[in-house]
């Protein structure tokens, strides 16, 4: 663990091992929930990652935005959308964030600025540059942080998106979660230059790569660059290096990843090694350790019983939302 810089309270790392527990178990259960066919359509899960989100998530205000991908589920939790709008939104359901038809890939939450997921493949990236352009127009003080992978350096308008924001001086938050795979490609077999970060040195954005399975790395590279962009100093570039421990989604049989590769990966997945950090420097005791994981365990479960109770949407509001023939909405 990078615990130099960052004051060890001891609340403060259990906030940290809290919400990574969180996100796990949130995508444990919403997995099995899946595979029972109460959620239905694509479910891409987070776990391995979660040390990106809750680093980053620590250097960001109510009042910042935050758009993601359609891997979002890490960041919804981390950014404090409550358990049972996400599930009922997972289900389909009427009570969900988006009264169910975002689904897993497009959660949208007002109320907490989360722009939303993004099935689109760097689709929000030109929408991040957008929530900061209008903050800077209205002279509000504020970071749009933009996660993405590392698929999305290959499409056009992550280079539009990253130099519009240097050339107007925007304060957005690129996050590249490179979890080493575009769905199936190895980025060695996709990218000619395999150092992410220099992608942003092109457009003269300030970039580092930080351990992504590493949570107080992340929040530590993550303050260094939201103190820079509230500084007025532009935007600014963080890779993290991560791993998925799941398939790329429910439907993938994942054989392009080798069994050992996965298994070498685990042992450094970012759940267990600050578990064991924490442990071993006598930062956790074990019945903290339970209390955190109980009430992960029993929040998981109400929203579940939440979605399992909620309201589908009735045949006759489908196009409630949709402009029919030139007709006012």
């Amino acid at each position: 663990m990078s615990a130099d810089k960052l004051k060890l309270d001891h609340t403060h790392l259990l906030h940290l091992l809290g919400e990574m527990l969180r996100i796990r178990i949130f995508e444990r259960r919403a997995a099995e929930m899946y595979q029972r066919e109460r959620i239905r359509g694509f479910l891409h899960l987070y776990d391995g990652e979660e040390a990106i989100a809750v680093g980053v998530m620590q250097n960001l205000t109510r009042e910042d935005a935050v758009v993601a991908t359609y891997r979002e589920h890490g960041q919804a939790i981390a950014r404090g959308i409550p358990m049972n709008r996400l599930m009922a939104e997972l289900y389909g359901r009427l009570e969900g964030c988006c009264r169910g038809r975002g689904g897993s890939m497009h959660v949208f939450d007002r109320e907490h600025r989360f722009i939303g997921g993004n099935a689109i493949v760097g689709g929000g990236l030109p929408l991040a540059v957008g929530t900061a352009l209008a903050d800077h127009l209205q002279g509000r003080p504020l970071v749009s942080a933009c996660f993405f992978g590392e698929g999305a350096v290959d499409e056009g308008e992550f280079h539009e998106s990253l130099n519009l924001a240097a050339l107007w001086h925007l304060p957005v938050l690129f996050v590249c979660e490179n979890n080493l795979y575009s769905m199936g490609t190895p980025v060695a077999e996709a990218e000619a230059v395999t150092d992410i970060r220099a992608r942003a040195a092109s457009y003269a954005i300030a970039a580092e790569s930080v351990d992504g399975m590493d949570v107080i790395a992340v929040e530590l590279a993550a303050r260094r660059a939201v103190a820079a962009i509230r500084a007025g100093e532009g935007p600014y570039f963080l890779e993290c290096r991560t791993y998925r421990l799941r398939a790329h989604s429910m439907f993938d049989a994942q054989l392009y990843r080798d069994k050992a590769e996965i298994e070498a990966w685990k042992k450094r997945e970012p759940l267990a090694c600050f578990e064991t950090w924490l442990a071993d420097s006598g930062l956790i005791f074990a019945d903290e350790l339970a209390r955190l994981e109980q009430a992960a365990e029993q929040e998981v479960a109400e929203a579940i019983a939440f979605a399992e109770a909620g309201t589908l949407e009735p045949v006759s509001e489908l196009t409630r939302f949709v402009s029919m023939r030139g007709e006012p909405r």
